[in-house]
């Protein structure tokens, strides 16, 4: 071998492959890494080299390492995921951002959401609509939609100067501004929708006292009146199952149009009304059985709630005056509510509103009640749903106890093979600056004894670690799969474990549902696996939508906003159902 321009060709060792590389002696020890980092997707600063003294450092120049031709190195480390990722040829062709247009920019991996502009005190809707915006399957379901209304302009405002047209089909205007929300990153002007809001719903038009744009008003009620008006309006078909008990297990399935609403995030109730008074009872009177459908679960707030699961609770439970046909008087009734069809995305409100008569608006609880990040809501379901959920449930916390297990016994593996390169590194700096090729082979004539049996026997490479992670992966989700109650199988928009976790948060800051400023904050969601069509793991940012400015910012955030005085805190939930194995996952 011969030296070209003054480089030498030279060779390093690594997990057992020897690498031809060119070693140039005008650059540094940091540049040689590198070099190395291209070849065995080992980052430098993982990197340890072995040479005469020690180890190569960033700063050495390597024409004091008196390296010959053909010469050999030993080299340590061992690559994370995203070093070997870098090895790999780049699937699609790379796009520059100055290279796009707007709408291309808006749907490039990890862009900046759209902001939606305030029209006049429409920051209500901005939240609910940002909220909302965090459901995919609503979205989807909504560019299917084909109805549509008449056109109409907002009330003073002429749209054909912003090149646009009104309607007044609140569903049709939903899909066409998630559309276009989709193709930009600035903030954009809900003007069709509010049109379509205010039209639907009079009380949304409402002026405000000081002259300036509208009403404010309550993004509670604006979340119930927008989902009640999609419940109407937009369906989908579902395939259900023989419901008569003499039905035989080979019967045709019927397929049946149903609002998506009540798929994906409307509940059920199961309740009990019983009259409590001993005159009642000793007549006979019957307890009344009824069957409800829920949109959201009101968490009630008083002096003793200090957590969600109090308030939940407290609301499952409520005292009604009502006639009583066996007293033939009004008499005091108890509705005790249990769930029974939980959906994948579930709605809570806190009930931090209340009518002040002496001021003669609605006034705010301040209180600080904490809320999870993921919730478990088996408690609050009658005991035939609890059966169904409980063991999915437990599964899940079981997995994901080994898998903290094996993260763990990882990480002692990586810690304990650390020390041993250290310790191999102050041996080869003890020994002084004798040969290296017979340092080289002395360390390598080591592994195959003691120390082999004490180091390489319990440490396992980055590569075995993952095949053993993902085959045990796959087994816990065959076992998971294998506990999912066949009947909430399915039904596809329904919660199959009744664990939930956080995605949405809409917040009010201020004393009144009269005044004050609403947000809401969205989980980021994971980039795109173009291979599995899944979504990556998440990185637990949230975004922060304020009207047309959006920001990012950590899950500590979220944390902050349980109340306890005027500024941010949570008056609308969104949870959905944690991430299930699917038929298609456990499949070999």
């Amino acid at each position: 071998m011969s030296a070209i321009q003054g480089k030498k060709s030279i060779f390093v060792k690594h997990q057992g492959k020897k690498h031809e590389v060119e070693l140039d002696p005008t650059s540094t020890g940091e540049t040689f890494k590198y070099q190395l980092y291209s070849l065995t997707g080992v980052e430098p600063d993982r990197q340890k080299i072995l040479i005469k003294g020690g180890q190569l450092k960033d700063e050495t120049e390597l024409s004091k390492l008196g390296a010959k031709p053909g010469q050999t190195f030993m080299m340590m480390g061992t690559p994370t995921e995203s070093g070997r990722m870098a090895l790999e040829r780049p699937k699609e062709k790379m796009k520059f951002m100055e290279d796009m247009t707007e709408a291309e920019a808006a749907k490039a991996e990890g862009a900046m959401p759209a902001g939606l502009q305030n029209l006049g005190n429409t920051c209500y809707m901005n939240s609910t609509l940002q909220t909302l915006r965090a459901v995919p399957e609503l979205q989807e379901q909504l560019l299917k939609y084909t109805g549509g209304g008449g056109a109409s302009s907002p009330r003073g405002v002429d749209l054909s100067q912003y090149g646009l047209q009104g309607s007044v089909d609140l569903t049709s205007s939903l899909r066409d501004l998630y559309k276009q929300m989709s193709e930009t990153q600035e903030g954009f002007p809900p003007l069709i929708f509010l049109n379509a809001l205010q039209t639907t719903f009079p009380q949304f038009a409402e002026k405000s006292r000081t002259g300036h744009g509208y009403a404010q008003q309550d993004a509670e009620e604006a979340w119930t009146q927008i989902l009640s008006q999609l419940r109407q309006k937009l369906k989908i078909k579902a395939t259900l199952a023989p419901s008569t008990p003499s039905s035989s297990a080979g019967e045709a399935k019927t397929a049946e149009e149903i609002s998506f609403i009540d798929e994906y995030l409307a509940g059920r109730f199961s309740s009990t009304l019983t009259c409590e008074e001993p005159a009642a009872i000793e007549a006979g009177e019957e307890p009344i059985l009824s069957e409800d459908a829920f949109l959201k679960l009101d968490c009630h707030i008083s002096a003793s709630t200090n957590h969600l699961r109090d308030g939940i609770l407290t609301g499952l439970e409520e005292k009604i005056e009502k006639h009583s046909p066996t007293l033939d008087r009004d008499a005091v009734y108890t509705k005790t509510s249990r769930i029974s069809r939980l959906p994948k995305y579930l709605t809570v409100h806190f009930i931090r509103f209340w009518w002040k008569a002496t001021i003669r608006k609605k006034s705010k609880i301040m209180k600080k009640v904490t809320f999870p990040a993921e919730l478990d809501v088996v408690e609050f379901c009658t005991n035939a749903l609890r059966k169904q959920l409980v063991p999915v449930r437990d599964k899940v916390r079981e997995v994901r106890k080994d898998e903290e297990d094996v993260v763990r016994a990882r990480k002692r593996q990586k810690l304990a093979h650390k020390q041993e390169e250290d310790r191999a590194a102050d041996e080869l700096k003890a020994k002084g600056p004798a040969d290296e090729e017979q340092l080289v082979n002395d360390k390598a004539a080591e592994k195959k004894g003691d120390d082999k049996e004490m180091t390489d026997a319990v440490y396992k490479t980055d590569v075995e670690y993952d095949s053993e992670r993902a085959a045990s992966i796959l087994a816990a989700k065959k076992e998971l799969f294998a506990l999912i109650n066949p009947e909430l199988a399915a039904d596809e928009g329904s919660n199959k474990s009744g664990l939930y976790e956080l995605r949405g948060v809409v917040t009010h800051q201020g004393a009144s549902a009269d005044s004050g400023h609403y947000t809401s904050y969205v989980k980021k969601q994971g980039p795109m696996d173009h291979e599995t069509g899944k979504r990556k793991e998440e990185d637990g940012k949230w975004w922060w939508f304020n009207d047309e400015k959006v920001s990012e910012v950590e899950a500590e955030k979220i944390e902050s906003l349980s109340g306890g005085g005027e500024s941010h805190s949570a008056l609308i939930l969104l949870y959905r159902a944690i991430e299930l194995p699917t038929a298609e996952e456990v499949k070999e």
